[in-house]
């Protein structure tokens, strides 16, 4: 077990070295990287990469990949220990299919539990005309509006919930969420050479992972999703502008794409974690 550890440290850390930019110490202990840097590393995906042996290609098993992927992240028990609560702000952007873009303020803020259904999130959105929150505690989703609570539409509760399980946090955690992992194979899409990983949930959910060959970061994930008795619908994540913050790396940059047409955006400004975060803003006022 020690000897393939030590294996898999050796290759995150050898991608790690050619790929992951300088760093800069900011504001409350947290690691950003310069601006110039970030452009640089945004393009360094796209440049394409050597063709690795074929013979050791087919060495990587699903497990070495994720694994490896974990590491380049921030290492399972430093994602644990720094990521364990925290708050994320931004500005989110909505393209409706008729109509025009909608922009909102967004705070994140959350405590993580022992898997993804034991998280507790709050999100509080500010949009031109109203405000409201949405929470998702014990794997259900409540609002929050005026200080009552109300039942949202069942798209916000699906598209909560599908960003939660939907998500890199669902790759990084997969043995604490009991999902399991397969190795489709190894393609290459413009220049980029992608592991492709499938995760199924315990709810058989599948979502399918890109991963650059070359620095290991999740580049898009891929998902379907739609309303009993209707076609389902496709969904894209892409992750771009990738920074590191406390050690840890995250996207600060989230584009989705519904059946090819993008109907969202999300740009984040902040990232702060272990910050404190009290259990009674989950709390529903009605008890």
């Amino acid at each position: 077990m020690a000897r393939r550890f030590l294996a898999l440290i050796a290759l995150a850390a050898f991608i790690a070295s050619m790929t992951l930019p300088g760093k800069t110490r900011a504001a409350g202990g947290q690691q950003e990287t310069k601006p110039q840097e970030t452009k640089q590393e945004a393009k360094q995906d796209t440049k394409p990469a050597a063709k690795p042996d074929s013979k050791q290609e087919t060495k990587f098993t699903s497990e070495q990949i994720v694994e490896s992927t974990i590491l380049i992240y921030g290492t399972r028990p430093l994602l644990e220990q720094i990521r364990r609560n925290g708050v994320e702000r931004g500005k989110l952007t909505r393209f409706p299919a008729q109509g025009n873009p909608e922009e909102a303020d967004y705070e994140r803020r959350f405590i993580r539990g022992e898997n993804l259904e034991k998280d507790k999130i709050r999100l509080d959105q500010k949009f031109p005309t109203m405000e409201y929150s949405l929470i998702f505690e014990d794997g259900k989703v409540w609002g929050l509006i005026n200080g009552a609570a109300f039942t949202p539409k069942q798209e916000a509760t699906t598209n909560l919930i599908s960003q939660h399980h939907h998500s890199i946090e669902a790759l990084l955690r997969y043995k604490e969420c009991g999902s399991t992992i397969s190795l489709v194979g190894k393609e290459s899409q413009k220049g980029l050479d992608l592991f492709v990983i499938d995760l199924i949930d315990k709810q058989q959910k599948r979502t399918r992972y890109y991963i650059s060959a070359r620095s290991l970061r999740v580049l898009w994930l891929e998902y379907e999703e739609g309303a009993p008795g209707g076609a389902p619908v496709k969904y894209q994540r892409k992750f771009l502008d990738y920074r590191v913050v406390q050690q840890t790396l995250a996207p600060y940059r989230v584009v989705l794409f519904e059946d090819g047409r993008q109907s969202q955006e999300t740009r984040v400004l902040t990232i702060t974690y272990g910050v404190k975060v009290s259990d009674s803003i989950f709390k529903s006022p009605q008890g």
